[in-house]
């Protein structure tokens, strides 16, 4: 985490608290000439509705106007995750159990750095994911410490 999504966590997390709310992700990042802070909110049973982003997001606001951590001008973004929701916490790792995954990796595990199936288990050192290999099913054990990046997929294939 850079500095700026740091801070920005410490501002936002009593917020979400009052509210009910979780912190899912938070990006700064520069496109083109702008600067984006982006925070990505959910509810602890899933699913957030624009009102309580525009909430979040007048309240956060007012913590960044008055502590004014942030030194260049930025766009504040205030949304949901969306289906394709980051894992990032173990407490994501465990909710996903069951549901399809994106997985891609630092180096390659059995010739492969992205993996997309269904995760089979988690434990605090590594994750069992059930992927497909042409017609056939196979688990691949990943070590956490590999993974690059972990989300949540939609997976088109049993529709």
């Amino acid at each position: 985490m850079s500095k700026i999504t740091t801070i920005v966590e410490q501002l936002v997390t009593p917020i979400l608290q009052d509210l009910n709310l979780e912190l899912v992700d938070i990006e700064f990042v520069k496109e083109g000439r702008a600067w984006f802070l982006r925070v990505y909110i959910d509810t602890p049973q899933g699913g957030i509705d624009i009102d309580q982003c525009a909430l979040v997001s007048e309240r956060l606001s007012a913590v960044l106007d008055e502590k004014d951590p942030i030194e260049q001008n930025y766009y504040l973004e205030v949304s949901s995750p969306g289906a394709e929701r980051p894992l990032k916490k173990e407490s994501d790792f465990e909710k996903a159990v069951g549901k399809y995954v994106y997985i891609k990796t630092y180096e390659p595990i059995d010739g492969m750095k992205e993996f997309y199936g269904y995760l089979k288990s988690n434990n605090e050192e590594s994750l069992e994911i059930e992927i497909r290999i042409k017609t056939r099913n196979a688990l691949i054990q990943i070590a956490k410490e590999k993974i690059a990046k972990a989300r949540l997929a939609i997976d088109f294939s049993s529709n």
